[in-house]
């Protein structure tokens, strides 16, 4: 399971287990972002497959069932990045870095943030 792979439907449903922490079906159509209404079965066999891959596992809750997540964000985020990285910006993470600091969006805590991570990483006080 080292390069994780989620088609957009996948990682939607997955999205809103990491969020929630558990849902069950009607959780998770609850949840979908307006303009990914699915139906029921629809995102019944999403968590199915799922779980045939291993990423969710389900308990018995009443007459439903309760889905988890099996697989950290972080993990899957992870294999997503190395996929952009290559993909994108020719497997140099310099490049991808420099895109995201790039980001207007951040805010100066975040990009402080990010200062004291890499501060870390070379083992320096930040």
């Amino acid at each position: 399971m080292s390069d994780i792979y989620f088609p957009p439907r996948e990682l939607a449903v997955m999205s809103i287990l990491w969020r929630l922490g558990s849902a069950t079906v009607s959780d998770v159509r609850d949840a979908l972002e307006e303009g990914e209404e699915l139906a029921y079965t629809s995102v019944l066999s999403a968590l199915q497959t799922l779980e045939e891959k291993g990423f969710v596992r389900h308990e018995a809750e009443g007459r439903a069932y309760r889905y988890f997540p099996t697989i950290e964000a972080e993990r899957a985020g992870g294999s997503a990045l190395a996929r952009v990285r290559d993909a994108i910006f020719n497997g140099s993470v310099e490049r991808m870095f420099a895109q995201m600091v790039a980001d207007k969006k951040l805010s100066r805590k975040e990009l402080q943030t990010m200062r004291e991570l890499i501060a870390k990483r070379l083992g320096e006080k930040p």
